[in-house]
């Protein structure tokens, strides 16, 4: 009985180890409060254990958006897509950062993408009603796009 009582006592946590803590989730939250300086901490602590997390890249980037670090936004932004194609909220987010640094071309290719797999939700038929629109003005012949705001 007492082998067992050491084997268990071995795969029992030592209330001394380290406890993974939920950095994504946590910045979220922080987010969701609208600190987003703390929430982008929260990030880089979770980047730090998941270093290609394209969640966590992907939430920087809008994270990064949200404080004007545009250059540092799409750099996320790309990481994040180099993981994970499909990353709609990615494939939106750098569109947007795109147009606004008037690379209309890039910004096509984003929003074609972030239509092909559209994301499902209460909020979702803004963002693709906003992504057809914005989609369709560059495509035309005649588009001039004016200061494009992202929702």
């Amino acid at each position: 009985m007492n082998i067992w009582r050491t084997l268990i006592d071995r795969l029992r946590p030592s209330p001394n180890a380290p406890q993974n803590l939920d950095y994504l989730n946590e910045a979220l939250a922080l987010e969701r409060q609208g600190d987003f300086t703390a929430a982008l901490t929260s990030y880089r602590l979770g980047l730090r254990e998941n270093p290609n997390d394209p969640r966590i890249l992907q939430n920087m980037g809008i994270a990064f958006t949200k404080t004007g670090q545009t250059a540092e936004a799409i750099r996320h932004y790309r990481k994040a897509l180099e993981l994970d194609g499909s990353l709609t909220g990615a494939h939106y987010g750098l569109a947007f950062l795109l147009i606004k640094q008037g690379d209309t071309e890039k910004a096509a290719t984003h929003l074609r993408a972030f239509l092909a797999r559209p994301p499902k939700g209460p909020d979702a038929d803004r963002w693709i009603q906003h992504a057809e629109t914005v989609l369709h003005r560059i495509e035309a012949p005649e588009a001039r796009i004016p200061a494009v705001a992202s929702l």
